[in-house]
């Protein structure tokens, strides 16, 4: 038996969020998979884990935290 594959989907996007400069933000998205890849990015570039960008997934919601965040992170 041949079962397709279930696409994963955003259950709950991302929304605009402000901050005050210098504060940390977190970004969250809910996916219809539980511990689904998924890779976060601004514009082109695909952002790593390092002291600015912390990135946590618990099943199915994936969070970006943002530590000092500047103007240049919108």
């Amino acid at each position: 038996l041949c079962v397709p594959a279930v696409p994963v989907l955003f259950k709950q996007a991302l929304e605009n969020t402000g901050v005050e400069e210098g504060k940390s933000v977190s970004l969250r998205c809910e996916l219809t998979k539980a511990d689904a890849t998924v890779v976060w990015k601004k514009g082109e570039a695909t952002l790593q884990a390092s002291a600015k960008y912390e990135m946590k997934q618990k099943g199915t919601v994936a969070e970006l935290v943002i530590h000092n965040a500047e103007p240049e992170d919108a």
